[in-house]
């Protein structure tokens, strides 16, 4: 999970990178959101198709990875923030812990509406559950994209493939 630490690097980099540039505030366009959609749901594909063949645990991961930084780049662009080319993997992940957490608090709500108490509880785990996931794979697909051996890249690469998943289809309802 994230820590208080984590949040706060986060918090600090965002107000940095809203400075420098690195996150713009924009309209939304519907067409730049769905390319970005598209992007994600292909890197998942293509991660489901190397997975079931076996093929390469190295790109399961890199595009499993993928698919949730297409989406995550969607979902912040959906909410008016575009995201620069400079360390964008970094600055999306600061983002989305920074804006789209909230956001993910706010939708998980909405879910649980008869039982308001519990559900912020809830919300609040799993949003940050999912911030994490990214945060993860991030530092995973940097590591193993240039060491590891192959088996044990077999199982991360399932395991990444799995949270790309469950990550895509919860941001997807963000869209």
């Amino acid at each position: 999970m994230l820590n208080k630490d984590r949040i706060k690097e986060a918090e600090s980099n965002v107000k940095i990178y809203l400075i420098d540039g690195l996150i713009k505030k924009v309209k939304s366009d519907k067409e730049i959101e769905k390319l970005l959609l598209n992007n994600s749901r292909e890197s998942l594909s293509v991660a489901s198709i190397l997975i079931e063949k076996e093929l390469s645990a190295l790109w399961v991961i890199v595009c499993a990875y993928y698919s949730m930084y297409y989406i995550a780049k969607a979902v912040l662009y959906s909410n008016g923030f575009k995201i620069g080319e400079k360390i964008s993997h970094k600055v999306t992940s600061d983002s989305l812990i920074v804006y789209v957490k909230k956001i993910l608090e706010k939708e998980l709500i909405k879910d649980f509406e008869t039982a308001q108490e519990e559900a912020l509880e809830l919300a609040g785990v799993k949003a940050e559950e999912m911030v994490y996931s990214f945060d993860r794979e991030l530092e995973k697909r940097s590591r193993f994209q240039y060491s590891l051996t192959e088996n044990a890249m077999q199982n991360k690469a399932k395991t990444s493939f799995e949270r790309a998943k469950k990550f895509v289809l919860v941001m997807e309802k963000l869209l």
